[in-house]
């Protein structure tokens, strides 16, 4: 028996309050092992290779799902024996979006389901019109049964719905548990480089946000994608933060509909598409999620505080890169924002890390201060830096595309990057500079 951390994945012999290894408190829980009985043979014993004579056997080709969003996010397709995480909260579509993945691929597979009846997925795709020919339903959950059916069917792609519904006979506890969720994707693991089955294991999140189960979930596997959106918009985005075999980062962009996930080919257009000119405190992003470039509306709304303590509220961003931001319009700019409410917000329920966001935040804010109009043919991007300067980005050149394929004419965005330009553009004026004060006396 060892007890196993919730969190980083490591065992100990003894039970602690605090992990020893990553140092968070109550995570850890007993493991037990029991012997494999003597009917159920062992896996196949695998041997080293030379790798040069992989080199040339080594198999390159993906399975297109045919959803161009999905295809992005995994960097091209499924790749053979991989494994794959699709976490995200309950509700979302998670199921719905790895049916629609699964429908189009035209080779066997096998959709394990311990959450839902095989009439209810029927009635699913029956609704969002999904041709499901060479796909297989099954409502096992025990992880043995279904790697004999693995066996059986000689599929080539399995779907697991969900992770947390799955147990293994040769461990003591609960499904949903730590050690059954570990065992379980070892077991798939183990099946995924022996045969070179492509599985993808659908798993809820907790309410901070990451995998139910232990971290080591994470580890093992190939691509770890997360789907998520908000309850007030349609929107959803499908987001990759670790994969072996392409970009991470990547995001692709749905919108939820009556007949199932719908890829948005340009999501500027839907983030842009409510937007009110002739408002102030209003300014335009143009965002770079992996390597495809969005434009976002950055509000801003700045009002006298009615109580003793301002507030700072914000959607989208991360609220002490505001406060720095607020600093510093407030100590290099002279604005005075100790006496009132600021209230930021991405539209469209995207969020973003990106640095290059402050000096459209800094923008829409004073603009919402002074009650001037930013013009709506004006993007900005740039790093604000504590004194005031304005930063280089990255990739500007795709920003400039996407800006200008928007009917944008002006783009305000840091000298050293537009020095590093290899063409200049025809159709937008790009305007470099190094301060905010410049930007400012160019937009006010």
């Amino acid at each position: 028996m060892v007890y196993l951390c919730s969190n980083c994945g490591a065992d100990f012999p003894k039970w602690n309050g605090q992990c020893p290894a990553c140092h968070e408190w109550g995570t850890l829980s007993e493991f037990k092992i029991k012997k494999r009985s003597g009917n159920r043979p062992d896996r196949e014993k695998r041997t080293a290779t030379a790798l040069s004579s992989l080199l040339n056997t080594i198999a390159t080709e993906r399975i297109s799902s045919r959803i161009g969003e999905v295809d992005r996010v995994l960097g091209g397709g499924l790749l053979q024996g991989s494994l794959i995480l699709l976490g995200g909260s309950p509700g979302i579509g998670k199921s719905t979006l790895a049916l629609q993945i699964v429908a189009n691929v035209d080779q066997p597979v096998l959709y394990v389901s311990a959450e839902e009846s095989g009439e209810q997925i029927a009635l699913r795709a029956r609704r969002i019109g999904l041709k499901t020919g060479s796909m297989h339903i099954s409502g096992e959950n025990q992880i043995e049964n279904i790697l004999d059916e693995i066996s059986i069917l000689k599929t080539s792609l399995v779907v697991i719905d969900s992770i947390q519904t799955v147990f293994s006979n040769d461990i003591d506890s609960l499904p949903g548990s730590v050690s059954q969720i570990r065992e379980c994707g070892q077991q798939l693991l183990q099946a995924c480089k022996q045969s070179g089955v492509t599985v993808i294991i659908i798993g809820h999140v907790t309410k901070d946000g990451t995998i139910a189960g232990p971290k080591m979930l994470e580890h093992m596997v190939d691509t770890v994608l997360y789907l998520d959106g908000d309850d007030r918009y349609d929107q959803r985005i499908l987001r990759s933060v670790k994969n072996r075999f392409g970009a991470t980062n990547e995001v692709g962009i749905f919108r939820m509909e009556a007949n199932g996930m719908q890829p948005v080919e340009n999501p500027s257009e839907l983030f842009l598409a409510e937007r009110t000119d002739g408002i102030s405190g209003s300014a335009i992003y143009p965002a770079l999620e992996g390597s495809r470039p969005i434009l976002l509306e950055v509000q801003a709304l700045v009002s006298a505080a009615n109580f003793g303590t301002p507030q700072r509220n914000v959607n989208g961003i991360d609220y002490r890169r505001l406060a720095m931001l607020l600093a510093v319009l407030e100590r290099r700019q002279g604005l005075v924002l100790g006496t009132r409410d600021v209230f930021v917000n991405l539209v469209g329920g995207l969020k973003v890390s990106d640095p290059a966001a402050d000096l459209a935040v800094v923008s829409a804010v004073a603009s919402g201060t002074l009650d001037k109009i930013i013009q709506s043919s004006t993007a900005l991007v740039g790093e604000v830096g504590l004194a005031g300067e304005v930063r280089s980005v990255s990739q500007l050149e795709k920003r400039i595309i996407e800006a200008q394929a928007l009917g944008f004419k002006d783009l305000i965005a840091p000298q050293g990057s537009v020095h590093r330009l290899n063409s200049v553009p025809k159709k937008i004026k790009v305007h470099g500079v190094n301060s905010v004060k410049e930007v400012f006396e160019i937009l006010f």
